[in-house]
């Protein structure tokens, strides 16, 4: 005891849970009186510690002044447990303080350079075995706060119980808490650098969280999956070359479908319900929106806490491997949204994390995005980079994820992004572009080619920025795609546009041809496009019912016939009425209905053939695969050009914008022969007038720039398909 009277100022210091290194005081130490043994366990009746190797050996620790502190000589001579007397219920366990550190210096080192590439399997709740004793090892980046303490149920959420041990070369706080098991609840208790205590923190690299709107993260299951895709992932990378079909449904995975009472499909659910879906409309890819958990439904994900958890609110981590490996038996690959951009500003998440300005900046110009309310990551913090590149490979890595679709891109790169003149900060050289997020862009490509190779990145990125989809090493970004907004706003508006009026809005069309080849790009439909008062896209067509239903189905036909893959938000396949609500499904119910069984099955057999064509695919990034037949034809709102690729048969597609039928209509052909329609947007199968159109031969006769002359009877509002000769693919 006279030692513990030497050493009082330390001693009260951990008891009122302002010491910066408890590990010094608590725990086993021999002084000049022998071993000693300290216990700071606040509600506790009585301690004894008793030797493992021999229970009969036994001492009895004294309370310190009644504040929670038990402390006294100990006899065992090796390994101890507590026994620890609460009023009633005797807990039995090792001492947290009996351990040594566990992170290892190449650790401490890699995450102070941010380049832990296992970031995930070093810092959060990692359960496992230290010296044969089950637990849990916690590790938190908080460089700047006076303690850190790890609280749960497993404390009774008690700041003086499990306070950590600190790495001062890089900011970690670690513990080892012995017999705490998978599913407990936990969060961090901080001192900030002022010695304020700060709202509890959820922990960022948690693998589990809990539902919203509670906030605590969960000790994660740390088995791994059992995966059956490993023949999907060894033909990965050729799935997704630019020369492959790639059609992707975009999901929101709570309201893609829902029970009778309102609840959404669980994870397994939807590998059972979805996956089958989206095989049998003929898409090769899923994207989800953000999957990773967020506490607010209506940011539909893009405002994540969790960067390493998916949300609970459709199941465990388990089960969404489950649903992952479930679409990749069915030939789907999985795209997730991602966002490094922002972050909410939570106080239980990480902002100001530790007191500071940590995972975001300091100056609001540079920090704070006043549109979407939401603190901007720090990118030239090594550990923050760290952290967001660490994220990223837990989700192509641990859950075998195919690619990451990187969200507001934009605003990342420009720093007076949403900003007016005297609220942001120019670059070293005075400019307006981030630096520091074009080199995490493209160390993010690198790792991922080394670590994940066939993964994709695809950039949502809506300037002109140059050469997105460039290799890092030649001066790109580093993505493999990039979503093409130009093609999109263009194209839409054209077809909100009563077809009288098209005429004088012609390069709508085709303008996105002059910079089609520049980037790899995806021709999106997204969720961003039926939301916020724009109308669903069958709302934004034009004219009566037939019309509108009509002016959808040659849009579809245009747009799979275009240059660049394909992206669809749900319920656009067949042709959802109302705007996207997060809160409810699409209205399924519409597939009562013949028009938009038939839109259904249009987007159905363009998918299929879109896949057997390798004219429609195989250069969707080269220009040496389109070439356009007819342009200019400004007065009937006719569209016509070819898809080639190599020694495949031609593809002709022709689309007609008007209500009016164009009997036989002129244009070149690149060869005589027979040319079949592989696809009409006017069919009756689709809920056409199916207006008399037949495929046609050509003669050897030169019209315009071309070889060949054919004459063919053009449906009202209708995009067909012709391929050269009678052979048709198999899209039934």
């Amino acid at each position: 005891m006279d030692d513990d009277l030497r050493i009082a100022p330390a001693l009260q210091a951990v008891i009122e849970g302002r010491s910066l290194d408890p590990f010094a005081v608590l725990g086993r130490h021999v002084t000049d009186a022998g071993a000693v043994l300290r216990v700071l366990v606040p509600g506790a009746f009585a301690v004894s510690a008793v030797a493992r190797d021999d229970p009969g050996l036994v001492s009895v620790l004294r309370p310190w002044r009644n504040t929670g502190l038990f402390t006294g000589p100990i006899a065992a001579p090796g390994r101890y447990l507590l026994r620890i007397d609460w009023g009633g219920p005797i807990q039995e366990t090792e001492d947290p303080y009996s351990f040594g550190p566990l992170l290892g210096d190449l650790d401490i080192h890699l995450l102070s350079e941010g380049r832990h590439r296992e970031l995930a399997d070093c810092l959060g709740a990692h359960a496992m075995l230290v010296d044969g004793v089950p637990g849990v090892r916690f590790a938190v980046w908080a460089p700047n706060a006076r303690r850190v303490s790890v609280v749960g149920d497993f404390n009774t959420w008690d700041g003086r119980r499990h306070q950590m041990r600190l790495r001062h070369q890089a900011g970690i706080w670690e513990i080892f808490v012995p017999r705490v098991a998978v599913g407990a609840l936990y969060k961090y208790e901080l001192l900030g650098p002022d010695g304020a205590p700060l709202p509890l923190k959820a922990d960022p690299v948690a693998w589990r969280a809990e539902p919203p709107p509670a906030t605590a993260s969960v000790v994660a299951d740390p088995a791994p999956f059992r995966w059956s895709d490993a023949a999907w992932c060894a033909s990965r990378a050729t799935r997704q070359m630019p020369d492959a079909p790639i059609s992707i449904y975009e999901v929101h995975a709570g309201s893609w479908m829902r029970h009778p009472d309102g609840r959404p499909l669980g994870w397994p659910e939807l590998a059972e319900r979805l996956v089958d879906y989206a095989a049998g409309m003929g898409f090769t890819h899923v994207e989800f929106l953000p999957v990773m958990a967020h506490p607010f439904a209506g940011s539909w994900g893009y405002q994540p806490l969790s960067l390493f958890a998916p949300t609970a609110l459709l199941g465990t981590p388990e089960e969404f491997a489950l649903l992952i490996d479930r679409c990749h038996e069915a030939g789907i690959g999985v795209l997730l949204d991602w966002v490094p951009a922002h972050f909410p500003t939570d106080a239980h998440g990480m902002a100001r994390f530790d007191g500071t300005a940590l995972y975001e900046h300091a100056d609001p110009r540079e920090g704070f995005h006043g549109e979407w309310h939401t603190f901007i990551y720090n990118l030239g913090r090594n550990e923050v980079r760290g952290f967001l590149i660490a994220s990223a490979l837990h989700w192509l890595e641990r859950f075998h994820a195919d690619g990451i679709r990187v969200d507001a891109v934009a605003s990342m790169l420009y720093r007076d992004y949403s900003r007016r003149e005297g609220e942001w900060i120019p670059n070293i050289y005075g400019g307006r572009e981030n630096l520091e997020a074009v080199a995490f862009l493209r160390e993010l490509r690198r790792t991922i080619d080394e670590r994940c190779p066939g993964a994709i990145l695809v950039a949502e990125e809506s300037t002109a920025w140059p050469n997105v989809t460039g290799a890092p090493d030649g001066g790109g970004l580093g993505f493999h795609y990039k979503w093409n907004m130009g093609w999109m706003h263009d194209t839409l508006d054209y077809m909100s546009r009563d077809p009288i009026y098209r005429t004088y809005h012609h390069d709508e069309m085709t303008f996105g041809l002059l910079y089609a080849f520049s980037e790899r790009f995806i021709l999106p439909l997204s969720h961003d496009e039926v939301v916020y008062g724009k109308r669903s896209l069958l709302g934004r067509m034009p004219g009566d019912e037939w019309q509108r239903l009509a002016n959808l189905r040659a849009y579809f036909g245009f747009m799979w016939t275009q240059p660049g893959k394909k992206l669809l938000f749900m319920g656009g396949e067949f042709g959802q009425e109302r705007e996207w609500n997060h809160d409810w499904q699409p209205d399924w119910d519409l597939l009562d209905r013949p028009p938009h069984r038939g839109i259904q099955r249009l987007v159905r057999d363009l998918n299929r053939l879109y896949v057997a064509e390798p004219a429609l695919h195989a250069r969707d990034c080269d220009g040496s695969g389109f070439r356009w037949v007819v342009a200019d034809d400004r007065a009937d709102s006719v569209f016509a050009y070819l898809r080639l690729a190599g020694d495949a048969r031609p593809v002709l597609a022709i689309g007609n914008f008007t209500p009016v039928p164009r009997p036989n209509f002129r244009l070149g052909v690149p060869e005589a022969g027979s040319w079949c329609i592989l696809f009409n947007s006017d069919g009756a199968e689709y809920g056409g007038s199916n207006y008399p159109s037949a495929g046609a031969v050509a003669t050897a006769k030169p019209w315009r720039d071309f070889p060949a002359t054919l004459d063919l009877d053009l449906p009202p509002l209708a995009t067909i398909i012709l391929g050269l000769d009678d052979r048709r693919p198999t899209v039934a």
